[in-house]
């Protein structure tokens, strides 16, 4: 029997008179890839943001690897393995590839609290770091400030920095959003390369993409659950059809 990565009991949010969630209960199993599908106001953000802490819910429970995180920080969610992205590149544009992987893996590691040694001295930092690049095929980019990156690459450098920290479940929030297709095949491919042992959810905005990485899928719509289940089943539910995806 699997683990359940992930855990949302009854959560609704509410702000001000606007209910934005309304009885959300799922499950993410280890290992499992699900896509989180919606119109524009479905909720979607709002449910990854409760997820990842930046948000708590009005009511409901959320649970993170059998914990119970439903008011706990950021910070404690990623020491139990929890990792995003974000729909708009969180990166830091003015440093370059390399410099923006290095600060990923030193804050994994306890040279974070020394703050009188430069990092330039953890050289092992930097060995890891070019591995990473190597293997991410950003390694000729790695002098390259990151404002200087296609809008493709800032979104793998991203999810390298996700990756780099050996989440136990990965929420990824729009990771084609804004690629041109050719961008969005290679943001697909790396997606479908990540460990499969890693939970996985994923907002997407594409609809052959959602199905094409996700095993399990949930529509939300007006804050509720409309469906949930196996991709080939919810893009044929006759309801999922003639509210979000249309005629076929």
């Amino acid at each position: 029997m699997k683990t359940t990565a992930l855990a949302l009991h009854s959560v609704s949010k509410s702000f001000g008179a606007l209910q934005a969630l309304d009885g959300v209960t799922l499950a993410v199993a280890a290992g499992e890839r699900r896509a989180l599908i919606g119109p524009n106001g479905a909720g979607k953000t709002t449910l990854f943001q409760i997820m990842s802490g930046l948000l708590s819910p009005t009511t409901g429970r959320v649970e993170l690897f059998g914990s119970n995180v439903t008011h706990c920080p950021i910070h404690q969610r990623v020491a139990l393995g929890l990792a995003r992205t974000f729909q708009i590149t969180n990166l830091f544009a003015n440093l370059s590839v390399e410099q923006n992987v290095v600060l990923a893996l030193q804050g994994l590691g306890r040279t974070k609290f020394n703050l009188f040694c430069p990092v330039s001295r953890e050289r092992s930092l930097f060995v890891r770091a070019g591995a990473l690049l190597e293997e991410w095929q950003l390694s000729e980019r790695r002098a390259s400030l990151v404002r200087e990156l296609s809008h493709g690459e800032q979104r793998a450098l991203e999810i390298l920095l996700a990756v780099c920290q050996h989440p136990k479940l990965l929420l990824l929030d729009e990771p084609t959003a804004g690629l041109s297709p050719a961008e969005t095949l290679a943001a697909a491919t790396l997606v479908r390369r990540l460990p499969r042992e890693m939970a996985i959810v994923i907002i997407e905005h594409d609809m052959d993409v959602a199905f094409s990485l996700c095993e399990t899928v949930t529509v939300l719509h007006a804050g509720k659950m409309l469906a949930t289940g196996e991709a080939d089943a919810v893009r044929s539910d006759p309801i999922v059809r003639s509210i979000y995806l249309g005629p076929t």
